[in-house]
Parts: structure tokens; sequence; C-alpha cells
């Protein structure tokens, strides 16, 4: 049983997919396809930067999409690779509702050029931030974030990824974030955790909170006009964390997720549940490795695919 992982935002770096484009036909192809869905170089965007220009969120989602979504049609033509199941952190389930054939490429590309977009204008700059809370449980990072609303009726501060045990992402107000690193000495965690920390992210919106519906009704008005298909893989959507195969049931998930949190954590135990073999992290970064590594322990059979040596193993990999 084998799964593949496709990351989100945060897992760009410029240069990122140069190793693939040079040394494989599928993977150019692709990406040149992707080029011309928007009329962007995603070559120059990807190889070249800048990084501040490659960072900015309507720039960065397409691109980590065209990267992913390359790199699996490669590994299917080098290798033949058939999944048993999909999933995506954030944007990343984009790569794996493209992968599984519920959308095609062209139509995702458009999708999440639109979504990052709507993100970022649904806040203004400076208004809203995320931050990573780490130590407390989810259960405890959600009680917190109720806390610090009741102390701040007017403000927003919500648990958008659950990313690992013991990291858990806040989204919201500027200003709640900042009330809440005054005042985190005050609250009382029970149990207590061993450690509390709460770093800044460098986002430019809060992402999957409730402030983002502006953007999940733009994205509701670009999918009423768009058909989904059955996956062809088992698919776990990050608002779920289940097995999903209705296809206007993943329409709605897909929509929803911009305002609501990812359920990382729980996508990855319920692959633990179903007696996986192996995860295949494809596209840029190593970030899914890191947080799977922490929530199944056990496994030893993880590869990622970003560096050209580890793509090229994945054959022997997939036979181990």
């Amino acid at each position: 049983m084998k799964a593949a992982v496709f990351p989100g935002q945060g897992s760009q770096n410029v240069g990122m997919g140069k190793e693939l484009f040079d040394n494989f036909k599928v993977f150019k192809e692709s990406f040149e396809e992707a080029s011309d869905a928007l009329s962007l170089d995603f070559k120059k965007l990807c190889f070249q930067g800048p990084e501040e220009t490659l960072r900015l969120t309507e720039n960065t989602q397409p691109a980590i999409l065209a990267c992913s979504v390359s790199t699996f049609k490669t590994l299917q033509s080098e290798f033949d690779f058939k999944p048993d199941f999909v999933a995506g952190h954030s944007v990343g389930e984009y790569s794996a509702l493209v992968s599984s054939g519920v959308i095609d490429f062209s139509t995702a590309l458009k999708a999440v050029k639109l979504r990052g977009a709507s993100m970022q204008e649904a806040v203004p700059v400076g208004v809203g931030a995320m931050a990573a809370l780490i130590g407390p449980s989810d259960e405890q990072a959600v009680e917190l974030c109720k806390w610090v609303e009741s102390e701040n009726p007017t403000l927003c501060l919500q648990a958008a990824n659950f990313n690992c045990p013991g990291q858990v992402v806040l989204s919201g107000h500027q200003e709640a974030l900042d009330w809440l690193n005054s005042n985190l000495k005050s609250y009382e965690f029970s149990p207590a955790p061993r450690k509390v920390r709460l770093i800044p992210l460098k986002v430019s919106a809060p992402f999957h909170s409730k402030l983002m519906m502006p953007a999940q009704e733009k994205m509701k008005a670009f999918f009423d006009l768009v058909g989904f298909k059955t996956p062809e893989y088992k698919l776990i959507q990050n608002v779920t964390a289940k097995l999903e195969e209705d296809p206007e049931q993943i329409k709605s998930n897909i929509i929803t997720q911009v305002s609501e949190s990812v359920l990382w954590t729980k996508t990855i135990e319920l692959l633990k549940e179903s007696a996986l073999k192996s995860y295949i992290e494809v596209g840029s970064g190593t970030t899914l490795s890191g947080l799977i590594k922490k929530i199944d322990s056990d496994t030893d059979s993880l590869l990622n695919t970003s560096d050209l040596d580890n793509f090229k193993s994945t054959g022997s990999f997939l036979d181990s």
C-alpha cells in the first residue's frame, strides 16, 4: 500500500523542479503546459525567482501545483507509479485532485491562481497573521483560540493547520495573535505541556480561518461551473480527514477548505491505520516528510522526490 502526498505553501524554493525539468521530457512538457494554461513563465518563476516574487501567494500556489503534478506525471511515466492513496496539505490537495483524475490540470491551475489572489485580497496586508503553536495538544490549541476570542469578542483566532502532535498553526487577526503573545503565560493549560512556544509565520494572509470567507465565495463561483469526477485513487481530504469518493462532496470540501482547518495529523493517522507500506512526498521541499515522521513514527518507508537522486531511486523504493 502506497500513498502519494503533496506539499502546500511553504514548500516552495527558487530552483524547485529544475533538475527534473532538465532530465525528464514528461516533466518539461507538463511544466510548459502549466505555463501555457496561465500565460505565466513557470520556468523563470521557479528556477530564477527572485524569491520575493515566488513567495507572492498568487504565484506560490500555482507554482507548487505545477511542480507537484509534473513530478507525479514523471513518476507515472518512469516507474508506472500508481498510488493506493492520495492526499495533499492545503493547496497540495489540488495536486491530489489532478493526480487522481478528479479535475484536469488546466482547471486546477486556474483555480489555485484565483485561490491565491482571492486569499490575499480577503484581508488587508497587516490585518491578518498566522503563528505556529508548539507544545499544546490539538484540543488545547482549540480551547486556547476560544479563550482569546472570548477575551476579544471582535477578533478572530482559529486553529488552522493540525500539522502533527504538538504543532498547530493558528490563524486570524494580527491583533489577536499580539494579544495572545502578551497573555500566553497567564493561560493555564491542563495538563501543562512540557513547553509552549508561539512562533510568528512569514505569511501574507490568515489562511484557513473564517476571515477567508470572501475568498471561499469566489472559489464557489468558480467551481460551480466545473464538473468533478470520481477519483481514480483513494482520496483523503483536508476538511474531513476521511476517504471521499462522491464528486459533489469532494467539490464542497475543496471549496470550504479555504476557511476550514487542515486536518493533517488525522489524515496521516488514517493512512497509518490502513496498513500503509510507504509514503512518497511528490513535489518540492521536505516539509511533509518531517511531519509524517512525527505522526507515524513507526514508518521507515518514506521517500521525498524533490532531489534528483531520490527521484531516480523511486523504482527500488517501490520494490522494497
